[in-house]
């Protein structure tokens, strides 16, 4: 499947905590558990030495780079990022947000909608955000316009690595 090279952002550090090198996270998929599954991150140039929740919905780790707390420091704001090929393997019906992200939109009848430029999630389930291109707004001004679609069968019918496909009713006119 095409990007499986591609990385894909698991966490980012927000600055350091303590004075002995280890950083706090924000965790961007389903937790310390997720993340404990990697040993390397960011083409090996980071090695998690140590990892723990900091029961805040993020977590606490060492890196074997990171000797102190001046180093921790100008790690903030780096996204920690994997190969996408070495993730699970996912089920039927699964996805990874990152292997929605740049995809064609077409609607159900076959019209051209935009690209997919987003995946959130807002407690009801996951919500894609679909960028049409320039000079669709009706105006002429070139804006771009974006609507939102829930991942839901009923909206997404099917998608594949190429393309999602929208119910019509679904896309914004």
């Amino acid at each position: 499947m095409a990007g499986q090279d591609r990385p894909v952002t698991l966490a980012a550090i927000t600055g350091a905590h303590g004075v002995t090198g280890e950083v706090r996270l924000k965790l961007f998929g389903e937790g310390v558990a997720a993340l404990k599954r990697y040993r390397a991150f960011n083409d090996s140039t980071l090695t998690l030495a140590k990892l723990r929740d900091d029961g805040k919905g993020g977590a606490i780790a060492r890196f074997e780079e990171v000797p102190d707390r001046t180093a921790a420091e100008k790690l903030r704001g780096t996204a920690l990022t994997v190969p996408r090929a070495s993730m699970p393997e996912l089920e039927e019906g699964e996805y990874y947000h990152a292997d929605l992200l740049g995809l064609r939109a077409v609607s159900d009848a076959g019209d051209e909608l935009g690209i997919c430029v987003a995946v959130e999630n807002f407690g009801a389930g996951d919500v894609i955000e679909i960028e049409r291109p320039a000079g669709e707004d009706g105006q002429g001004t070139g804006k771009r316009r974006r609507f939102m679609v829930p991942m839901i069968p009923a909206a997404v019918p099917e998608w594949d690595h190429e393309r999602l496909v929208i119910t019509a009713v679904f896309a914004e006119e």
